[in-house]
């Protein structure tokens, strides 16, 4: 097969770490412009400027090589509402934090958010339980600062926590196909607003 036009060039030896990481950006590129049901391993070798026997000693087939990338992004999606989280101890601010959070990934990880949230192979068991997980855990952070800060039990904090991380998610997926018809900021804004009159009205405990 023919090198793509934006092929490197192949024979230059990499440390493991940096050639990973190099295969994983390539890999990216082509998911995303294919996606995965059409994205061949060849291309991939290719845009990596690798040599396919290559790509296989670090990635057994297109399905684990997806799987690493995906929890690069998902990993990613946690820790940035986890600092949103601990940015502040003011929780109206917590709220404004964990949206501008998943706002700030689907704007600025263009890629990643496609591959996280659109892909064609969203309902393939080991993706659908990775993404699931992820969101799992960013309503499990919120719901224990709901648990601390009110009477809720732990049952009505998971779900509050479900709820506003759901409507993060959902807000920022939406807001990001209309081409940011509303400005981000003011986006950010608008739903948090939403969401913090409504946790707001829980009472906190003494």
């Amino acid at each position: 097969m023919t090198a793509t036009p934006d092929a490197k060039p192949r024979g230059t030896r990499l440390p493991r770490l940096a050639r990973r990481r190099q295969l994983l950006s390539a890999a990216q590129e082509v998911f995303v412009e294919n996606g995965y049901h059409a994205a061949a391993m060849d291309e991939i070798a290719d845009r990596a400027g690798v040599s396919k026997p290559v790509l296989y000693q670090h990635f057994p087939g297109k399905l684990e090589l997806y799987l690493a990338l995906l929890d690069l992004h998902v990993d990613d999606m946690v820790n940035r509402c986890r600092e949103a989280l601990a940015a502040t101890p003011e929780n109206k601010l917590r709220v404004q934090a964990t949206f501008s959070a998943f706002f700030d990934f689907v704007s600025t990880q263009g890629e990643a958010f496609r591959l996280v949230f659109e892909s064609d192979l969203r309902n393939v068991a080991p993706v659908r339980q990775r993404v699931e997980r992820s969101l799992q855990e960013c309503a499990e952070m919120v719901s224990e600062l709901i648990q601390e800060d009110t009477g809720c039990t732990s049952d009505e904090a998971h779900l509050l926590g479900v709820g506003l991380v759901g409507m993060a998610e959902v807000s920022a997926r939406y807001w990001v196909t209309t081409h940011g018809s509303i400005p981000k900021d003011a986006a950010e804004q608008l739903m948090a607003r939403l969401a913090w009159r409504g946790i707001s009205g829980f009472p906190r405990t003494a």
